[in-house]
């Protein structure tokens, strides 16, 4: 792997880390875990717009696209779950996770062809593993709301799923 690869999955890594460095007895409060909820799933779906615009091959568009999908209908259970129990979604402080996106995705508007598609797979697999870890290790211990608790147990078998499907098309390159 070249280092333009790393650094792609290392800022992967980096946008779900305000997840997994808090210890779950002092883990985040609902309002907080549905802010990370929310910009989770807009990362990856701005992320996935740029695959379904900027991959060379089909599979990789589609993947994009599939992302796209399934974030946006997470991403807006999520916020109606929010509204429903009045919830404001508060990011954690000292939250660098935007910032950290906006490299990724200025990163990977910046390659092309086979090498995006790389970048691009081996950020989703380290972007799907880091969120899969906070979920467990984090999130879910510290979620006192159960209607919370069920949407993000609901959807975490979609994070898996996107995680195998990125090292699926990787390994075919």
């Amino acid at each position: 792997m070249s280092s333009p690869f790393l650094a792609i999955a290392a800022l992967g890594l980096a946008l779900a880390l305000p997840l997994a460095v808090v210890p779950a007895q002092d883990g985040p409060d609902d309002p907080t875990i549905v802010a990370i909820f929310d910009a989770a799933n807009t990362a990856d779906i701005e992320t996935g717009q740029l695959a379904a615009e900027k991959g060379s091959t089909e599979a990789v568009r589609q993947f994009g696209m599939m992302l796209v999908r399934d974030h946006r209908a997470v991403r807006q259970q999520g916020r109606d779950l929010a509204a429903r129990l009045g919830v404001t979604p508060t990011p954690p402080r000292d939250d660098s996770s935007g910032r950290d996106h906006a490299t990724v995705m200025e990163r990977l508007r910046g390659l092309s062809g086979a090498e995006f598609d790389c970048a691009f797979l081996e950020h989703e697999i380290a972007f799907h593993a880091a969120v899969i870890e906070a979920v467990k290790t984090t999130l879910l211990p510290a979620i006192d709301n159960a209607e919370v608790r069920a949407l993000v147990e609901k959807v975490a078998p979609a994070f898996v799923a996107h995680q195998k499907a990125a090292e699926s098309l990787l390994a075919k390159m």
